[in-house]
């Protein structure tokens, strides 16, 4: 035999698995087989991934060596061409286990690859020995459509229930759950304490604690809708969108920074986070809310909003790392978009389908590069929007405001300019003479004679044969230069300074600076008719000309007075350039004047003149004070005197300098400079890509080097779903993501209502009708209700998708109500509460365990929005993780309080304290958050400057307040931290603590100094403080402050 099955080198694990059948005693081999698994096996998780991994190639539906195939119960039980497959409930005596145990000298299987484990081997014995049991229906690598979670949704009729039990249920919500604790004989709980109930609603819809008022009149309400007004007051608070778009910032793996090796920080990446606060807020349904996240960019007329809605898909890491493949990480980033919609929406691993065909779920590879062509299209981009919805409003009522103001005074003006319609004629007539006078002396230069020159410091300036002037010796940081002459009688008009290229220069000039480059930052004239300039006569220079202006040093800077501006010319150094300056009265001298010219260059950083010429200018320039416009519309006059929109052009400027109307009209040009500008910042968004659209191909393993090319694929679903719908309707259009996003929501999808539920189920109860949100495939759990999930996923439709209808429903029922103890009963039933008779007690987040004691000792700012801010961090944390791209530095007043949410998420160096609590990294979408229990998290909300500080807020809060006496101050803090009164043990204990503080702090002043900081108390010593700030830290140490009961 063994002879025989080796002639089968390839044959797989599968092969003998079905030819074994009971073993002859006479089966030598060594060792001793593994032991079959203690626990009880499950098909799906346990021996399906065997079969898939290790058999499947040669024994599925499409080859069957030896006539076996393994893909179906049927098939499998059998056998092949040699018998049947095994005997089920004696593992031990089959020569299957001992081949795939490795125990036969000459065969293993499986022949090739990797062996099966003990602990593998173990599970497969223990399968065998409990009966081999295989779900019906289910073949695998197959189609799955028998699967509960693709099965068409219908809308359940709530169960009947004995009138005993119904008068448990307010909703339907309850009748399911009734149904199902009788049927496994369990009671339900009663509902918990208005204190809790209190607290749990506000952290459940806030993730804020109440304050003791808010609870206080709730408890002492006595009317039957108390509670059911408590939930909608709590639906209607701004804080509703923080708390439900923290779990959203989950899904979406939004961070404030780039990921992988540089991180950077993502400018304005909160102003999405905003977004999805408000939407939340404004109860936007979820379909909507889909439509555009996944494809707003698509919508007809997207405004705005809507392209911002689509950063979720911005929210993939960024590789910024110098000699990276764009391409490569471009391809990352659409591999995760697919298969975070995947997970988000449908309860899919859609990750496994990259490389391979779906191991257990019905995903062909091919369907996966279905859904990725919808984003491979998609560019990342950015776009314009308001910086907030608050600013947006501001910005809309100051233009209202702006335009009435600007309205009224052009009423005015139009009055004034009415009036001075007579004057404007005989304006026009002087402008258009004296313009064609001036075009008669035409600009010419004047010569200088008997010149001097001298700079400030060691500057020395040589006088050339063209008269211009090359500087030598030091070149300071700033300089001064000086020239004196004499003016022939003549009239002046202008001067022109003239920068020359030297071979003598940096960059052959013509600036001394290290790149040739100059900046005039101020040019003097003055005029004397006597040498010595006793009374010399400084003239105005108006509207300069130049060849070249560097951008942001125009030639006009020149002239406005202000040491760091001036006229530049890079970036063209190593050229000769000329700026003319006009007189704005022409100067005439009859007899010969002297001239002192001073140019400053105070700019610094070495920018001076190296080579220059100044030129006098006598003559007219056309029009000189007059704008270039206005002498156009004067010559069009001319030729037309009925040009109407010419004379427009007169009459408007002719309002700026008549006495009439020059008045108004500078104050509306002052106002109109005011005129509100829109708050817009740029974000990060998806595009769809128009030209040049990609192809999308299968990648070999997900090599973007290895596009299978000779199969493009189409967009498109997956296989156990309803097929995506093209609006276009076209064959040559192809499907998009607004196809896809309309498709995820549509009437005909089962999975996206059933999976969105969920979500929202396991924020209220601590855990889904799914346990395993992530997959609702062939591996994850199966709903504990599943009427009930598809009672709620019907129901979320026919709410029109309202997210707040649909928690309102869920947090009336009684269902919700229960208190989270668990009696004796309970507890030995049902430990993990599937049965749902109690609530669940739910460790706090990470985020609102802070937010909880920045609550309580009233150090929260409750402000909603904006950038994100910086906390206090450890010092040495932040010293080594924002040591390169920039610094933590902690943000000073009102955001030093803000809510956890704001806080600048940095993706390889998260804060440690939303680390310590479990905060997920935002590198993968997250859509449960593991609680773990470690010491670590005591130790931080013990000594955390965080939390210190609130301890020292709160002793103050507590001792400034009217409390008479020790029980009521430690009342009033307990009360402040967990809601509910103190029991009478509970005072006793931290009285006993608060007195041993006191006698320690006592007795060693300098400690006491230390704990409470800056922080002071009336009437208290830093002593007595100090031993209020110790018993405060225990109080927000407790285990009950951190949980949601």
């Amino acid at each position: 035999m063994a002879g025989t099955i080796s002639r089968f080198p390839g044959a797989s694990l599968l092969l003998w698995l079905l030819v074994a059948i009971t073993a002859p005693s006479g089966v030598q081999a060594a060792g001793e087989l593994p032991p079959p698994a203690k626990r009880k096996v499950d098909f799906a998780k346990d021996i399906r991934p065997l079969l898939t991994k290790h058999c499947l190639a040669c024994h599925g539906a499409k080859k069957q060596e030896s006539g076996l195939r393994f893909d179906t119960r049927t098939k499998t039980l059998a056998g092949g061409d040699r018998g049947v497959s095994f005997e089920i409930g004696n593992s031990s005596e089959s020569l299957l286990v001992r081949y795939i145990a490795g125990l036969d000298p000459d065969i293993t299987m499986p022949p090739e690859g990797d062996q099966l484990s003990k602990t593998e081997v173990g599970l497969f014995r223990a399968w065998i020995d409990q009966g081999a049991k295989w779900p019906a229906g289910v073949r695998i690598g197959g189609p799955t459509k028998q699967h509960w979670a693709f099965s068409k949704l219908v809308r359940p009729e709530p169960p009947a229930l004995p009138k005993a039990l119904a008068v448990h249920a307010r909703s339907p919500i309850d009748a399911f759950i009734l149904k199902r604790l009788t049927a496994n004989r369990l009671s339900p709980s009663p509902a918990a304490d208005r204190y809790m109930l209190a607290r749990r609603l506000s952290l459940d819809l806030l993730g804020l604690p109440p304050s003791p008022q808010e609870v206080d009149r709730f408890v002492a309400d006595k009317s039957p809708r108390a509670y059911e007004r408590l939930v909608d007051r709590l639906l209607k608070s701004r804080h509703f969108g923080e708390r439900w778009g923290r779990h959203w910032l989950d899904k979406a793996r939004y961070a404030d920074s780039d990921g992988y090796e540089k991180d950077r920080p993502r400018p304005n990446a909160w102003r999405w986070r905003d977004w999805v606060i408000e939407a939340i807020n404004r109860d936007m349904p979820f379909d909507q809310f889909t439509i555009e996240q996944i494809a707003g960019d698509l919508l007809p007329a997207a405004n705005p909003g809507q392209q911002l809605a689509t950063a979720f898909h911005r929210q993939t890491l960024t590789n910024t790392e110098g000699g990276t493949d764009k391409e490569q990480w471009r391809i990352e980033a659409v591999f995760d978009r697919v298969e975070t919609t995947g997970t988000v929406w449908l309860g899919l691993t859609m990750v496994c389908a990259r490389c391979h065909s779906h191991k257990y779920d019905p995903i062909a590879q091919r369907e996966y590069y279905q859904v990725f062509s919808f984003f491979n299209n998609g560019d990342e981009t950015n776009t314009k929007v308001s910086t907030s919805t608050a600013s947006r409003s501001k910005f809309a009522t100051d233009l209202v405001t702006y335009k009435a103001r600007v309205a009224k005074i052009e009423a005015a003006l139009a009055t004034a300019r009415k009036a001075s319609r007579p004057a404007l004629t005989k304006w026009i007539a002087q402008q258009s003479a004296q313009l064609t006078s001036s075009r008669k002396d035409p600009i010419r230069e004047l010569a200088l004679t008997g010149t001097s020159a001298s700079g400030s410091g060691k500057t020395k300036l040589t006088i050339q044969k063209d008269n211009a002037f090359l500087v030598s010796g030091a070149n300071p940081d700033k300089a001064t230069y000086t020239i004196v002459a004499l003016l022939p009688a003549s009239r002046l008009t202008g001067l022109r300074l003239q920068v020359q290229t030297d071979k003598s220069l940096p960059s052959n000039g013509p600036g001394r600076a290290s790149n040739g480059n100059f900046v005039v930052s101020g040019l003097q004239i003055e005029l004397s008719a006597d040498k010595s300039f006793s009374k010399p006569h400084q003239v105005k220079l108006v509207r300069p000309e130049a060849s070249f202006t560097q951008k942001g040093f125009p030639a006009s800077a020149a002239l406005d007075g202000k040491s760091t501006t001036g006229w530049a010319v890079v970036p063209q150094t190593g050229k000769a350039h000329s700026a003319t300056f006009f007189l704005s009265s022409p100067q005439d001298f009859k007899q010969p004047h002297h001239i002192r010219i001073t140019i400053a260059q105070s700019y610094g950083g070495k920018h001076t003149l190296g080579r220059f010429r100044l030129v006098p200018l006598t003559g007219s320039r056309p029009g000189l004070l007059l704008p270039k416009p206005v002498i156009a519309a004067l010559d069009a006059l001319s030729k037309n005197s009925k040009d109407a929109k010419s004379r427009e052009v007169l009459a408007a400027h002719f309002a700026t300098v008549d006495k009439a109307t020059a008045p108004l009209a500078k104050q509306l040009a002052e106002l109109k400079k005011t005129m509100p500008k829109p708050p817009l910042m740029d974000v990060r968004i998806i595009r769809q890509r128009i030209k040049d659209p990609r192809t999308t191909f299968i990648l070999h393993r997900g090599d973007f080097l290895q596009p299978q090319k000779d199969t493009p694929i189409a967009a498109g679903g997956i296989g156990p779903l309803p097929p995506v719908k093209n609006r276009a309707a076209k064959p040559k259009v192809p499907a998009d993501r607004l196809d896809l996003a309309r498709w995820l929501v549509s009437d005909e999808n089962p999975l996206s209502p059933r999976v969105a539920v969920n979500h929202i189920w396991s924020h209220l109860f601590g855990r889904g009708l799914v346990a395993t949100p992530n997959d609702f495939g062939v591996r994850g759990e199966k709903p504990t209700h599943p009427r009930l999930l598809d009672w709620l996923a019907t129901e979320y439709r026919r709410l029109k998708w309202s997210r707040k209808a649909l928690i309102r429903s869920i947090v009336l029922s009684s269902s919700y109500r229960q208190t989270s103890r668990a009696t004796q009963t309970l507890a030995k039933a049902d430990p993990q509460n599937r049965w749902l008779g109690r609530q669940n007690r739910v460790r706090l987040e990470a985020e609102i365990v802070r937010d909880n004691s920045l609550a309580a000792s009233g150090l929260l700012s409750r402000k909603i929005g904006g950038p994100s801010v910086f906390p206090p961090m450890p010092a040495d944390v932040a010293a080594v993780s924002y040591a390169n791209n920039f610094k933590w530095k902690t943000s000073t007043g009102e955001d030093r309080y803000r809510r956890g949410m704001y806080t600048f998420f940095k993706r390889t160096a998260p804060h440690p304290n939303l680390t310590a609590f479990d905060c997920p990294d935002s590198n993968t979408t997250c859509v449960e958050r593991r609680a773990s229990n470690t010491p670590l998290q005591a130790l931080t909300t013990l000594n955390n400057e965080v939390y210190v500080e609130a301890s020292r807020a709160l002793a103050r809060r507590v001792l400034d307040e009217q409390h008479s006496n020790d029980p009521g101050r430690l009342s009033r803090a307990f009360q402040l931290c967990v809601t509910r009164p103190a029991a009478a043990r509970e005072i006793e204990g931290f009285a006993d603590l608060l007195v041993a503080a006191r006698t320690w702090y006592q007795a060693h002043g300098d400690d006491a100094k230390k704990l409470v900081g800056s922080y002071t108390a009336k009437s208290s010593s830093a002593e007595e403080l100090a031993a209020w700030v110790a018993t405060c830290r225990i109080m927000l140490n407790m285990d009950e402050f951190i949980t949601r009961e």
